[in-house]
């Protein structure tokens, strides 16, 4: 291993094996260069948090929601370079799983990955319900549940080829999904300027209807429950760590260009779309992107068409992201024996399968719901994904101080990116996701996020305390 894989010597035998064979015997084969990691990352961040999303953002806190979005940046790049610390001295899959498992404790590393896992699963949901409401703009009478279940069989047979194949497909999904976004920004900020035969429409919409901050800076931390999730996301390049070529290289390259690419793209798109139009038109509710609604709006000829064909292709790239994400969660729960055998098994192009068969739940799931519940079925699936994140999130930042903790200050010294201000960046950052998590009270379709995922929660708890039990009746017996 290189000079930043050696596990720290403070660590018991036990988890000295666990990362320092993880990569070895997990047989995921480094096949993912920097530019596919890249874009793997930027095609599971973009998508429906700031296609779909945002139109309760906005709702939530008018023009004041492009603050929301700075706010959220802040607390993604603390993540990211929490993560990128730690996925350079240990390149494992499972990666937080794992590291949770050898710096907190192993009910840590289980429950991190199974919720990671869960969650992924359950966005998957959101996402293709996301394309039925997309389609629903040139075809509303299909109903939905036909479009969930195409896009559904098509991801399916993407992830199962082998990782190299998809992660080029997934470079051209994304590609497409940042290309439109800087048209979308550069078209925006002619419309903008007047840079055409159109009269300038100025910034003038960014304080009119209430001014720049409608609901005042209540709004605008409240929009942020929502406006954070557009940078889930960025945790991927730690999760594709075991697949990655050189990971003390590309792993910090491509989260130093990821993150503030998702900054620039976020605040500049929504400015652009806030000031095109109207922000109390743009958020109306769940019935559509306010970025197509923006380009319908100042009527340019087949914008509104072009750009629903964006955030479509944004949303099957994001869950297309998801789907890969969970499939390996549960194939690395496998690797390390809590969850069963079979879901760690191999295709022969090197493609957990088993555990792809069962990361399509979320698609049945929301077949169901846009079967039964097509105007609930989004925010249903979204929420409960949403509160699973913030728990991520938390768990991945007191991994961190532990890690640190863990470090001889010289190795500290030599790693490629550091979290500056630590452990104050760090503590300000779960501060900030608690604080966010219990917000979510106080916002309209998501009052039932967090209550929906602790008794999840409380099962995959109950879930390791059974497989711990197992574990120990097994050694017990190989001593008789």
């Amino acid at each position: 291993m290189g000079k930043f894989h050696e596990p720290p010597k403070s660590l018991a035998p036990g988890a000295r094996d666990l990362l320092g064979n993880a990569a070895e015997t997990g047989e995921l084969r480094r096949r993912l260069t920097q530019r596919q990691l890249s874009m793997l990352a930027i095609g599971g961040a973009i998508g429906v948090g700031l296609f779909l999303g945002s139109s309760v953002t906005i709702r939530l806190a008018g023009p004041g929601v492009i603050v929301s979005y700075l706010l959220g940046a802040v607390i993604a790049l603390i993540i990211a370079y929490a993560l990128v610390e730690m996925a350079v001295v240990h390149p494992v899959a499972g990666s937080f799983g794992v590291y949770a498992q050898t710096y907190l404790s192993p009910w840590a590393g289980f429950t991190v990955r199974a919720t990671y896992g869960l969650v992924q699963i359950i966005a998957i949901g959101a996402e293709v319900t996301a394309v039925a409401i997309y389609f629903a703009f040139w075809f509303p009478s299909i109903p939905q549940w036909i479009w969930v279940v195409g896009v559904s069989i098509g991801l399916v047979a993407l992830n199962a080829l082998q990782v190299s194949r998809f992660g080029e497909f997934e470079y051209w999904f994304a590609f497409i999904k940042v290309l439109t976004i800087l048209v979308f920004i550069v078209v925006g900020l002619g419309l903008i300027l007047g840079l055409g035969p159109r009269p300038a429409v100025g910034l003038s919409n960014l304080t009119a209807h209430g001014g720049f901050l409608p609901y005042g800076w209540r709004g605008v931390w409240l929009a942020l429950t929502l406006a954070l999730t557009s940078y889930m996301g960025v945790e991927i390049i730690a999760v594709t760590a075991g697949e990655a070529e050189r990971p003390e290289e590309s792993i910090p390259r491509a989260m130093r260009t990821i993150v503030f690419r998702l900054i620039l793209f976020y605040v500049l798109a929504i400015t652009v779309m806030l000031a095109m139009t109207p922000w109390n038109h743009a958020g109306t509710g769940i019935t559509g992107s306010p970025f197509v609604s923006a380009f319908s709006a100042v009527g340019i000829p087949y914008g509104a068409s072009i750009m629903n064909l964006v955030v479509i292709t944004a949303a099957l790239s994001s869950s297309n992201t998801d789907l890969y994400l969970s499939t390996r969660m549960l194939f690395s729960l496998s690797r390390g024996r809590y969850a069963p055998e079979w879901l760690g098994r191999l295709s022969e192009n090197g493609v957990p399968r088993h555990a792809l068969a069962v990361s399509t739940g979320g698609m049945a799931a929301a077949i169901l719901l846009a079967i039964y519940a097509p105007a609930k079925a989004f925010l249903m699936l979204y929420g409960v994904a949403v509160a699973g994140m913030f728990f991520v999130w938390i768990i991945i930042l007191l991994t961190h101080l532990a890690f640190r903790r863990a470090l001889a200050p010289e190795r500290i010294a030599r790693l490629p990116m550091r979290l500056r201000f630590f452990p104050y960046s760090t503590w300000l950052g779960i501060a900030a996701l608690l604080g966010i998590a219990v917000s979510t009270f106080y916002v309209q379709g998501l009052q039932y996020s967090v209550p929906a995922f602790a008794p999840i929660l409380l099962l995959i708890s109950l879930a390791y305390w059974k497989v711990r039990r197992g574990k120990a009746f097994a050694r017990g017996m190989e001593h008789q």
